[in-house]
Formats: structure tokens, C-alpha cells, sequence
């Protein structure tokens, strides 16, 4: 059981409300303070504020906020308002600004977490078609603190056991906006949270893998994309894939000011990489070879892979290639056919690691990659392409 702060003596303190936590009982801890204030501490370790007070002569509590997005002092300023207010015989609820409904609060959630999100990233799409196709239908239109477990309920079950990652991103999300209006003091608890998680039922399933070949199967889906009657640099774009094992906006986004055929160097910059740090990329002779068939068709400025009508190739390009020409893997797959070669082979596991620009966590072996591995990720990505290119039926090895 965690030990329970002590609480002050003459009402809460910033130390006592910073410092406490729950002390492991059934249900949130509370703690008194002046006006009416009271501080709840749930078991998940969240702390709100609640102003408890009699109106009309009736009990009530009302949200103010949670911390430290609400500070003590803050609170007890809002409870010695809703105290004076109540003590006049005026409703104080009818005073706060009223709850907005769940797409506006939505809206301004999204709009927070837009500046974490990586530039021309789909973390924004991906929301909004979840919330949209999913949450917005029974929750839309309500307000944001009327929304009760049983609406989350049934936004979530008929997708639960038939999507059931599409179901916990749904509900992550709505959970972050339920957060957002706990903070700002419009509701008291999130309802997508842990009451729920034990309503639901369990998923039989672990989570599902990217689709992706043998990877002794990979030449020949190469082979098969070439022959296709596809958009060039489609099929351009999905060969440079395969042999740089790139992520596919990576390669959809590259430009040519990345490329220096010189040094046989791809510079991936930061702000296109999941780890948000710079990626340089040995090229090989036969990934040179697919640049100088892309500038026949594109030239040499802006884009490499441009869609027909001149922008960057949509997210769903790649994996309409490959289903419409039977291919049964999707684009990110192919790297885990380059993983699972590489162990096969006995690539050494940080050099096969470092070629899919995977973080390395520990930091003697981090420093060590950096300084030391390129010269050998070159080595084993030209060996990758010469067993692209070999012969069907030859010896795999």
C-alpha cells in the first residue's frame, strides 16, 4: 500500500498537493481545504479539484480543474467565487462559462497536440478519421460533460473484437480530449479511463504485425511491380524502398537536394524521421540506378518520386500497387523482410538495427553506432540488393 502524504494541519499547502498520492483504499482520496475546496486523488495518481457547496439547498460539487494544470492557488480562488456567489443566493453554475460540446473540445485538443506532430505527418489525418467515422456520430453534438462511460460504451463495442486496434485508438483518443476537459475543470473524471477497461471485454488476439513477405520472396514481388502498368515513379519509389528498407513516407517525401550521388549518400532529414534525428543512407549502385531512371522522368528538382499531377505520392499509393498486382504484403512490411534477412544471414544485430534507423537505448552501444557503423550498413545494404537481383531458384544463401 503507498504511504499517504500527512495532510497540513491548517489546510493544503503547494508541497502537500504536489507530493501526495493515493493511498491505495478503494475509490480517490480527498482532501479538505477553505471555501469548499476539495482535492481528489483518484488511484491513477490524477489530482482534481472540486468545489463543494450548497445551492438552493441542495448539495453541490462542481469540476474546477485538474493539476498542476489548475494550481492550489488558482483553485481556492475559484472556491472563495463560488462560495460568495452561492452564499448571495445565485447559482454559480450558471455563471461558468458553459461546456463546450465534444467536436469543438475535440477541435481544441487537436489543435494542442498539433505542434508534437511531425510536419506533413498523418497523426492529424489518423485522428480525425477515427473520431470522425467512429466518436463523432453518438458524441458530437454532446456536451462535453455530459458524456457518460455508457456513450463511450457505445462508440467502441461494435468495434471492439472486429477492429480491435482501430477500437483502442478510438478510445485513446477520446481519452485525451476527456483529459483536456478534466483539466480545464468541465468534467470531474474521464470516462474512456479505467472504469471502462474492465467493461470491455478482452481482445483474444495479440497485436497484429505489418503483412510482409519471405524475404526470399521479395525479388520476385520487385519483379512482378516492374512489370506492371503502374504510374513510373510509383514503381520507382517502391524499388528504392525495398532497397534503402525506408519508411514509406520517407521515401513518398524525398527531394532531391537529399540525394548525393557523389558520395552515394541519402540524407533523410529530422523532421521526416520517427526518431526526429537526421538519417543518412548508403546507396547502392542499383539504388544510384533507380535515382537516374527517376530524373528521366521527374528532372532533377523538387520531388523524386512526384505523383502525376506533381505532388508528393499519397500514403495509400504504395499499398494500391501491391494489392491491385497481388503482392499480399504492405509497404512498411518489406522492412521487416530486410530484419529478418539480416538475421538470417548474421548481419550483426546493431548494424542491422542502425540500416532501419531503429533508436538504439543503450547509450555505449548509440555511440558506438554512430561512429563506426556506416562503412558496415553499406556493405550489408549492397549485399541485400545483390540477393534482390539474383536468378529465381538460386541458392538463397
Amino acid at each position: 500500500m503507498t504511504s499517504k502524504t500527512p495532510k497540513p494541519a491548517t489546510g493544503l499547502t503547494g508541497l502537500f498537493v504536489r507530493n501526495v498520492g493515493h493511498s491505495g483504499k478503494t475509490g480517490p482520496d480527498k482532501y479538505g481545504d477553505q471555501h469548499g475546496l476539495i482535492l481528489r486523488v483518484l488511484p491513477s495518481g490524477s489530482k482534481q479539484w472540486i468545489w463543494r457547496g450548497t445551492v438552493g439547498g441542495k448539495r453541490v460539487d462542481m469540476g474546477l480543474g485538474g493539476y498542476p494544470y489548475v494550481t492550489l492557488a488558482e483553485a481556492r480562488q475559484k472556491a472563495f467565487e463560488y462560495r460568495k456567489s452561492a452564499r448571495s443566493g445565485e447559482d454559480p453554475r450558471l455563471a461558468r462559462e458553459a461546456s463546450p460540446k465534444f467536436k469543438e473540445a475535440a477541435e481544441t485538443v487537436i489543435a494542442i497536440h498539433r505542434a508534437s506532430w511531425r510536419p506533413g505527418g498523418r497523426s492529424e489525418g489518423q485522428w480525425r478519421a477515427s473520431l470522425r467515422d467512429y466518436a463523432m456520430p453518438r458524441l458530437g453534438g454532446k456536451g462535453i460533460d455530459e458524456i457518460t462511460t455508457a456513450d463511450v460504451m457505445e462508440v467502441l463495442l461494435p468495434i471492439w473484437s472486429s477492429k480491435p486496434e482501430t477500437a483502442r485508438r478510438v478510445r485513446q483518443r477520446i481519452g485525451a480530449i476527456m483529459k483536456w476537459a478534466v483539466a480545464q475543470g468541465y468534467r470531474e473524471s474521464n470516462p474512456a479511463g479505467d472504469a471502462i477497461a474492465s467493461a470491455l471485454p478482452r481482445h483474444g488476439k495479440g497485436r497484429q504485425h505489418f503483412r510482409a513477405l519471405p524475404h526470399g520472396d521479395v525479388g520476385a514481388a520487385l519483379e512482378t511491380i516492374h512489370a506492371s502498368r503502374a504510374w513510373p515513379a510509383t514503381k520507382l519509389a517502391f524499388e528504392f524502398l525495398v532497397l534503402t528498407a525506408a519508411r514509406s513516407g520517407e521515401v513518398r517525401h524525398a527531394m532531391w537536394q537529399e540525394m548525393d550521388v557523389g558520395t552515394e549518400t541519402w540524407t533523410v532529414p529530422g523532421d521526416r524521421m520517427k526518431s526526429g534525428r537526421t538519417h543518412r543512407v548508403p546507396l547502392t549502385p542499383r539504388a544510384i540506378e533507380v535515382l537516374c531512371e527517376a530524373r528521366r522522368h521527374a528532372g532533377g528538382d523538387g520531388l523524386v518520386f512526384p505523383s502525376p499531377t506533381n505532388r508528393a505520392l499519397s500514403a495509400s499509393t504504395l499499398s494500391k500497387l501491391l494489392r491491385e498486382n497481388g503482392v499480399a504484403a504492405v509497404p512498411h512490411g518489406f522492412r521487416t523482410s530486410f530484419r529478418v534477412w539480416c538475421g538470417d544471414t548474421g548481419v550483426a544485430r546493431e548494424v542491422a538495427e542502425a540500416a532501419l534507423a531503429h533508436v538504439v537505448r543503450d547509450k555505449v552501444e548509440a555511440a558506438y553506432a554512430r561512429g563506426t557503423l556506416f562503412a558496415r550498413r553499406r556493405e550489408v545494404m549492397e549485399q541485400w540488393a545483390r540477393y534482390l537481383a539474383r536468378p529465381a531458384g538460386a541458392d538463397p544463401a
